[in-house]
């Protein structure tokens, strides 16, 4: 996790705001540190909500 938040850190140290909208080759696809960032986000928040359902089940809720 730290090296991901320095990554982050330094690109908005290079490059300030501009560094969330313009586009980095990703493979083929060009996408923006916003969308990458945006979709991690709700990568955990989905796997948060999959560890919520299965803690209910268990506990009988």
């Amino acid at each position: 996790m730290d090296r991901s938040r320095a990554i982050v850190a330094e690109e908005l140290a290079e490059q300030g705001g501009a560094a969330l909208d313009e586009t980095h080759p990703l493979g083929r696809d060009r996408v923006s540190l916003r969308w990458v960032l945006v979709h991690m986000v709700e990568g955990y928040a989905r796997h948060n909500g999959h560890a919520d359902l299965l803690r209910e089940s268990v506990e009988g809720q």
